[in-house]
């Protein structure tokens, strides 16, 4: 596994739609475990294959509460969504910025797991936002078409030697 470069915006590459994958390859496993291992090294809770430059229909999703493993998404599909959230919305595409965006309280998606096998799953806040946010990217398009006001900068915490 390594880690990869994450595109900034203004990248040509976020701004395409991906390809379907048709079958599992040893690369594409690779690309799976490259974009887990790039995601945690981060921070991020979710990332999609063109963020590290690839035009394929994989995201990757962990927002460490709602599932006990992290999500595998392949040429994943909404099925259907409900509802309405408005909260901050950021992107380790956009480094140090987010801004307020409404996005469905719940989804339903289906999708392909690392192995080929079609599920579907159904999430709820920040797991429905993600899944959408993610999804968008698979189509060209970045959270910040959505943002409701201005996009800011986030205030990071640092962390102290006692939380080290």
């Amino acid at each position: 596994m390594a880690t990869r470069t994450i595109r900034i915006m203004g990248d040509e590459i976020l701004t395409k739609p991906c390809k379907e994958v048709k079958q599992i390859t040893p690369r594409i496993k690779e690309l799976i475990e490259d974009m887990l291992e790039t995601m945690y090294e981060a921070g991020g809770v979710g990332l999609a294959a063109p963020q590290v430059g690839v035009l394929r229909r994989i995201v990757v999703i962990d927002v460490g509460t709602e599932e006990p493993e992290p999500i595998v998404m392949v040429n994943p599909v909404i099925l259907e969504s409900s509802g309405e959230q408005t909260d901050e919305e950021g992107c380790l595409s956009l480094p140090g910025k987010c801004g307020q965006v409404t996005r469905p309280n719940y989804v339903k998606a289906r999708a392909f797991d690392e192995n080929m096998h079609e599920y579907e799953i159904e999430g709820e806040g920040l797991l429905a936002r993600c899944i959408c946010h993610e999804l968008d990217h698979l189509d060209g398009h970045m959270y910040v078409e959505k943002v409701e006001g201005e996009i800011h900068d986030v205030e990071i915490e640092e962390e102290t030697e006692e939380e080290a």
